[in-house]
């Protein structure tokens, strides 16, 4: 697993991160992958190139992308005015799932996390994915809140 290594995603990378996202059953639903990509793909990962405070990043087994996460670094009036990362969009390729390629993805995020000084990290998970609450779980986070979303 010595193989694994962490970069920012390019624009030449959104066909293979859509790919990924898709590649589930609740994904499949949400997520529009063809080709071309739809255009709303490309807008938001210039805004996320644009904002110094996200990132999208890429694992590349070799040279070939193999997971994919965005951490998002918040400014928070409350906790005296920290800082918190919130990681979204994880994603494995099915062919690398179960080989340690997800803890690494989470591991480098709690780095960078420490790197930019957050006291928090934060992630929301699909109720409808209960092996990726055991896996987050297994990597030291809690389920310490309840979370609510309002669709718009």
């Amino acid at each position: 697993m010595n193989n694994i290594t962490f970069r920012h995603a390019t624009e030449q990378d959104l066909d293979t991160i859509v790919q990924m996202l898709a590649d589930d059953i609740l994904g499949s639903r949400r997520e529009r992958y063809e080709k071309p990509l739809p255009i709303s793909y490309i807008r938001a990962f210039q805004a996320i190139q644009l904002d110094p405070n996200n990132e999208l990043i890429v694992a590349c087994k070799d040279e070939k992308i193999v997971g994919v996460q965005q951490i998002t670094f918040t400014p928070y009036f409350v906790r005296q005015g920290s800082w918190r990362a919130t990681i979204e969009g994880v994603r494995i390729a099915s062919s690398e799932r179960n080989q340690g390629v997800g803890r690494r993805l989470i591991e480098w995020a709690i780095q960078r996390a420490e790197e930019r000084k957050c006291q928090l990290i934060q992630l929301t998970t699909d109720k409808d994915r209960p092996e990726a609450l055991r896996f987050y779980k297994k990597l030291g986070f809690k389920n310490s809140h309840e979370g609510l979303k309002l669709y718009l």
